[in-house]
C-alpha cells in the first residue's frame, strides 16, 4: 500500500467520523428552534419536552463535532503538508472566515441556548437558538465553499507553486457551491428527520411518552415528505453540475468508458478498471444521458478520452453512487407511507411502519458518506481539479508513521465516538423527556407580573 492511499484512508475514516457529527448537529438545533418557536407561539408543555429532551442529545453531538473536527486540522499538517503550502492562500482564508464567522456566533450563544432556560426570558432565549441556527448553517456554508472550490478552483491562479486569489467573490460563490450546499444542508435536516423518526417509534411501540412521541413523529414525516422531492430534484442539479465542470467524474459515476450519445442509465455493472470496460451490463437506453444532460440524445464524455493515470477509482464511484441514489429512493418511498398513513389516521398505531423505522435510522446517515465518497474518489487523482495531483502533496513521512497513527485513530475514535457517544445517547434515550418540565420564573418575570395586577 503506497502512502498516499494509506494517507487518503486515514483522512477519509476520520472526516466520515467528523461529518456524521455536524450534520446531526444542523438537523437538531433548526429541529429545536421550530419547536421552541411552537412552544412560546402555543405554551404547549409538549413542545417544551420536546426542546429540553433533544437539547441534551444536541449538545453531546455539537461537543462531538468539535472534537472530531480539530485531528483533521493536524492532518493537513502532518500528512498533507504540500497541499497547505500550496492552496493556503485560498482554503486558509475561507476557513478563518468560518472560524471568525459561524464558530464565533455559535460559541457566543450556545451557552445560552443550553444553560440559559431559567436565567434568560424565553424570547432571549429563543433568539439564541435561532442564532445557533444561523451559526451552523454558516458554518457549513463555509466547508462547502471550500471543498467545493476544490472540485471547481475559480478566481485563482496557481503561480511557483501556490495559489494566489484573484477574486474572492469567484473562489466562494463557485460553480458548484449552492447546489452542493443546498444538497448538503437538506441532507441534514433528513438525516436527523429519521433518527427522530426512530426514537418516536421505539417509544410509541413500548407505549411511552405517547404525547412526545406522536407530535415529533407528525412533524418529522410531514417534513420528509416535503424535503425528499426536492433532495431529489437538488440531487438531478448537482449532477448535471458536475456533468458540465467534471466530466470525468460524471463518466465514471455513469460507467461510461467511450465517449456517448444517448447513453444508457446502467442499473448494474461491474467496471473493469484495467479492461476499461464493464462486465454484466444492466441498462435503460438514453436514460444516463436524459438525466446528465436534460437531453434524450445527450453526450456523455467517456473515461477513455482521458490517459488511465487521469481516471478515478471508477468501480468505488460507480457502486457509491448507486447505493446513495438507491437510499435517497427508499427514504422518499418511507415518507410518502408515513404521510399516507397520517392521513388516515393510522400513523401511531401501524406496528410495521413503526417497527421499520427504527431500523431507518442508518439510511440518511450512510447516504451522506456515500455521497461525500462519490465526491471526493471522483474527484481523484486531483486534489484540486485539473490543477493539483494528490500524490504530489502528500508529506515525506514514513509508512509507519501513518500505520501507527492511523491504528491510535481507530482505536481513540472507538472509544469516544463508538462506546461512549452511544452509551450516554442510551442513557438519554432510555431516561426519555420529562413529563412535567417548567421554566422557573426569573425575577423580573414576576415584577412584571405583580405590575400587571396593580395596574
Amino acid at each position: 500500500m503506497s502512502l498516499e492511499l494509506l494517507s487518503r484512508i486515514q483522512f477519509g475514516f476520520t472526516i466520515a467520523f467528523h461529518i456524521l457529527y455536524p450534520a446531526f448537529s444542523i438537523g437538531l438545533v433548526t429541529f429545536l428552534a421550530i419547536m421552541e418557536g411552537m412552544w412560546l407561539k402555543t405554551k404547549n408543555p409538549t413542545y417544551l419536552r420536546v426542546c429540553k429532551f433533544w437539547l441534551k442529545i444536541f449538545a453531546l453531538t455539537f461537543g462531538m463535532g468539535i472534537v472530531s473536527g480539530i485531528v483533521m486540522e493536524f492532518q493537513l499538517g502532518t500528512n498533507w503538508s504540500g497541499f497547505s503550502y500550496e492552496v493556503g492562500p485560498v482554503l486558509g482564508s475561507l476557513f478563518t472566515y468560518e472560524v471568525m464567522t459561524a464558530f464565533f456566533i455559535e460559541a457566543g450563544f450556545l451557552g445560552i441556548m443550553i444553560f440559559g432556560w431559567e436565567r434568560v426570558s424565553p424570547r432571549l432565549h429563543f433568539i439564541s437558538t435561532l442564532t445557533v441556527v444561523f451559526g451552523v448553517t454558516l458554518s457549513a456554508f463555509w466547508i462547502m465553499s471550500a471543498n467545493s472550490w476544490m472540485q471547481t478552483p475559480t478566481g485563482a491562479i496557481l503561480k511557483d507553486g501556490i495559489f494566489e486569489p484573484q477574486n474572492w467573490f469567484e473562489i466562494i460563490f463557485n460553480p458548484l457551491l449552492v447546489p452542493r450546499f443546498l444538497h448538503m444542508l437538506l441532507s441534514a435536516y433528513i438525516t436527523t428527520a429519521f433518527a427522530i423518526a426512530a426514537v418516536c417509534a421505539y417509544y410509541l411501540l413500548q407505549g411511552k411518552h405517547e404525547a412526545f412521541s406522536k407530535t415529533c413523529l407528525s412533524f418529522v414525516i410531514t417534513a420528509l415528505v416535503i424535503f425528499m422531492p426536492i433532495q431529489i430534484g437538488i440531487g438531478d442539479w448537482v449532477g448535471v453540475n458536475v456533468h458540465d465542470y467534471q466530466p470525468i467524474k460524471s463518466a465514471a459515476m455513469e460507467g461510461v468508458w467511450n465517449t456517448t450519445k444517448g447513453a444508457p442509465l446502467l442499473l448494474f455493472a461491474i467496471p473493469d478498471q484495467k479492461a476499461e470496460k464493464n462486465h454484466y451490463e444492466i441498462g435503460i437506453p438514453y436514460l444516463a444521458s436524459l438525466i446528465n444532460t436534460h437531453e434524450w440524445n445527450g453526450e456523455l464524455q467517456g473515461l477513455k478520452t482521458v490517459p488511465p493515470q487521469d481516471r478515478p477509482h471508477v468501480g468505488i464511484v460507480f457502486w457509491t453512487f448507486r447505493i446513495m441514489v438507491g437510499l435517497g429512493f427508499l427514504m422518499l418511498f418511507y415518507a410518502i407511507w408515513g404521510f399516507a398513513l397520517k392521513l388516515r389516521g393510522t400513523l401511531y398505531s401501524n406496528r410495521l411502519f413503526l417497527t421499520i423505522s427504527q431500523y431507518m435510522v442508518p439510511t440518511g446517515f450512510a447516504a451522506m458518506i456515500l455521497g461525500w465518497v462519490t465526491a471526493e474518489v471522483g474527484r481523484q487523482p486531483w486534489i484540486v481539479q485539473g490543477m493539483v495531483r494528490t500524490n504530489d502533496v502528500v508529506s515525506k513521512i514514513t509508512l509507519e508513521n501513518v500505520l501507527i497513527s492511523m491504528g491510535l485513530i481507530v482505536i481513540v475514535y472507538g472509544l469516544i465516538f463508538g462506546i461512549f457517544y452511544f452509551r450516554y445517547l442510551g442513557k438519554v434515550l432510555e431516561d426519555g423527556p420529562k413529563e412535567h418540565p417548567t421554566i422557573e420564573k426569573l425575577p423580573f418575570a414576576y415584577m412584571e407580573e405583580h405590575l400587571q395586577e396593580t395596574q
